[in-house]
């Protein structure tokens, strides 16, 4: 069965294609105004790939800890500094926020792009000490969740993590093999499998909820709903009146639920 129209959010959201500039220029006024305040570094390099940088943003004081946001995008789309105002609820509290960018499907393969958050959340907890909390949006919410596998991040950064909340997450790969999305991802039976959260065991203690907004694809909230049921210490929470693209919207707002949910 082909799943793409499962998967297409776009052409379910009314107004979509005016996100992406208005993510892109509210992104860029506030990398400008932390760049102004000396509280950005832009480009912190964690490997070799072009790709492979993180932008930190710090506090006005010392930082009460680290959250790292991870961008969506299917594995094959967007770029850290598309995303960089969403700090702002983060910051106020009184966190550095981590933003790392990662190559992209289809030069790389799921499982490398895993590979390289697992490096660039190691990089930048070397940055920030204290706690950790860890969030990402769509494939960002797989990347998170996969870093709580057993061959996620290394002992010493996962006893830091306190939270972990993966937002409109893909959990279960499987049927993304049956939708166009894969002439870029390439997915094999293996692959798909093996980068399913939900048929991974969750090797760290760290509690999780998954975010979700109510007006999301079904089969979206199916995806939400599958990490909560095969995870231990894992909620589900529905954001009544949110779309895919909106969900996010919450780690503007310090007060926000979402971000009492990844703060803690």
């Amino acid at each position: 069965m082909d799943t793409s129209d499962a998967y297409a959010n776009a052409k379910y959201i009314e107004n979509a294609a005016s996100y992406p500039p208005k993510w892109e220029a509210q992104a860029a006024a506030f990398r400008e105004e932390l760049s102004k305040a000396g509280r950005a570094e832009i480009g912190v390099r964690y490997g070799d790939h072009p790709r492979a940088q993180l932008d930190l943003f710090r506090p006005e004081r010392e930082a009460k800890g680290l959250f790292v946001f991870v961008h969506g995008g299917y594995w094959r789309a967007f770029d850290r500094s598309t995303w960089s105002h969403f700090a702002s609820g983060a910051l106020a509290e009184g966190w550095a926020v981590a933003m790392p960018g990662y190559p992209l499907a289809p030069e790389v393969t799921i499982s490398e792009i895993t590979a390289n958050i697992k490096v660039a959340i190691e990089k930048a907890a070397t940055l920030i000490d204290g706690p950790i909390v860890l969030a990402g949006h769509s494939a960002g919410g797989h990347l998170v969740a996969r870093m709580l596998c057993d061959d996620g991040v290394s002992e010493e950064v996962a006893k830091r993590i306190t939270n972990v909340v993966p937002i409109s997450p893909l959990s279960d790969l499987r049927p993304l093999m049956h939708a166009d999305l894969n002439d870029d991802l390439h997915l094999t039976e293996a692959e798909a499998a093996s980068e399913s959260p939900i048929l991974r065991n969750k090797a760290h203690p760290a509690p999780v909820t998954v975010w979700v907004g109510a007006e999301e694809r079904p089969a979206f909230l199916d995806q939400a709903r599958w990490l909560s049921e095969a995870w231990p210490d894992t909620v589900c929470e529905i954001e009544e009146g949110k779309h895919h693209f909106d969900v996010i919207d919450g780690l503007l707002d310090a007060r926000h639920p979402l971000l009492r949910a990844i703060l803690g």
